[in-house]
């Protein structure tokens, strides 16, 4: 997922996509200890995503502060 796409979505939408990604890193996060990952790249992907995420948000709550 991009910063662009990331910032096209709503507030709702986002919160559901972190979710989203917060259980799929603690379901790559089991796969890795029980060394059953298929693709251990996807860790980073996730990883990433979440920080993206939650960039935009900060983003939007300050300038929601700043208003």
């Amino acid at each position: 997922m991009k910063a662009k796409d990331v910032k096209q979505l709503t507030d709702d939408q986002l919160q559901d996509k972190l979710i989203e990604l917060k259980k799929e890193q603690f379901n790559l996060r089991f796969q890795a200890a029980t060394g059953s990952i298929e693709n251990s790249a996807r860790v980073r992907q996730v990883r990433r995503g979440v920080a993206r995420i939650k960039t935009v948000q900060n983003e939007r709550a300050s300038q929601a502060t700043a208003k």
